[in-house]
């Protein structure tokens, strides 16, 4: 098992703290496997099996826990003294009004709580109800290329761009790596996309137009990385199956997909104006592995893949990521970390000196002195003007600062 200490790192100091521990993330990205090492570390610094509360909501044992009344009652009944109890409640959203529970906990009882959930909403609507200010939340990613890398012990060149070709194209849910054969993988990803879309996205917002909803993801999961217009999606569906679809309709079901985890959303930035450009966006795949499986037939789209991979490597190493606009010209990527900023062009590889032109010169319109990098899957070191040129391989392994 892959210790995630980039993770723990982070949750660590807030063990003891009296703050609840929100720990998101898409289904099956390693959020249980986090509250197990965390569990795992608290019993090594001597806290005892009866202080620790573990409750996982997706297992039947537990499906007996309706509403924050089932919860409470449960809870509260284990809890026989005055020592410090661990609270672990994995896929809370399954509980109806789960943070009624959460908060008396909090204001009664000595423990620290740390929850997981599925879906963006914990941070909206439930949890500004009852527990707003008094929780910190933590963000959990598939496997980054490095953790995969760590995973299997692989140190060799060739073996690392045998890895990243399979990471490129089947993405970094863990589960996966314990997989044998790619129809295993196949299948594991089928089951975890087929997943999300009922639990989290038709079942949680009342989806009835399936046939429209189901033409619509498949779209957005198998063209990652574009610019995203709705009123473009309107026409293709308009021109190819004589359907009029309003843009409202699209954007909502943009937003189910984000809320489930199963897309990101990068705002679009003006770099001169210094203003996010509403109703801008692109959408990025939070693990490339649920595209591919219904990408069937299609050519693969390497140079989208890739600037996924970074996009996601990006948010993983804690940056607020957005899509630089510029007259006649696009940073793929502004990210930016309390007072550092980076920018990045990414391409495939630097086929020509008109792609070199295209990638470098997107830089001419920025004159501050940030970091500004060009990554692809060349070998050859091209930085030129100040801009830093990386083989996109040796990045995502480098040690992060």
């Amino acid at each position: 098992m892959l210790i995630r200490e980039k993770y723990l790192s982070k949750i660590r100091p807030f063990y003891d703290v009296d703050l609840i521990k929100v720990i998101m993330g898409i289904r099956r990205c390693g959020k249980s496997v986090v509250l197990s090492q965390i569990i795992d570390e608290l019993k090594n610094k001597g806290i005892k099996d009866s202080q620790i509360i573990y409750i996982n909501f997706e297992d039947e044992d537990y499906n007996f826990i309706k509403d924050d009344i089932d919860l409470n009652e449960f809870v509260k009944n284990k809890i026989v003294n005055k020592e410090k109890y661990y609270l672990f409640f994995d896929e809370i959203q399954n509980v109806k009004e789960w943070e009624k529970a959460i908060n008396s906990f909090k204001s009664t009882k000595n423990v620290s709580i740390f929850i997981t959930g599925s879906n963006s909403d914990l941070l909206s609507s439930e949890l500004a109800t009852h527990i707003a200010g008094r929780y910190v939340s933590f963000k959990i990613y598939p496997f980054t290329f490095k953790e995969v890398c760590e995973l299997k012990g692989i140190k060799d060149k060739n073996e690392i761009e045998e890895v990243f070709n399979d990471y490129i194209m089947w993405g970094g849910m863990p589960q996966r790596f314990v997989l044998t054969d790619e129809m295993q993988t196949k299948t594991y990803l089928s089951d975890v996309y087929n997943s999300i879309v009922v639990k989290d996205i038709i079942e949680r917002f009342g989806i009835k137009d399936l046939d429209l909803f189901n033409r619509v993801i498949e779209y957005i999961v198998t063209t990652p990385s574009q610019n995203f217009s709705a009123e473009n999606l309107s026409k293709y569906f308009l021109n190819n199956d004589k359907r009029e679809v309003s843009k409202v309709t699209l954007y909502n079901y943009l937003e189910y997909m984000t809320k489930a985890m199963l897309i990101s959303k990068a705002d679009r930035y003006d770099v001169r104006g210094k203003r996010i450009l509403n109703g801008k966006y692109k959408y990025y795949l939070t693990d490339l592995g649920l595209g591919q499986i219904k990408n069937v037939g299609k050519k693969p789209q390497l140079g989208a893949y890739l600037e996924n991979v970074v996009y996601n490597e990006l948010l993983s190493r804690g940056y607020d990521v957005k899509v630089g606009n510029l007259k006649g010209a696009e940073v793929d990527f502004i990210a930016t970390r309390y007072n550092e900023k980076i920018y990045i062009q990414v391409a495939y590889i630097l086929a020509d000196e008109k792609v070199e032109q295209r990638e470098f010169g997107a830089y001419k319109g920025i004159e501050d002195n940030f970091p500004k990098y060009v990554l692809t899957m060349d070998k050859f070191d091209f930085s030129r003007d100040g801009i830093i040129h990386k083989n996109v391989i040796d990045w995502l392994i480098e040690d992060e600062k």
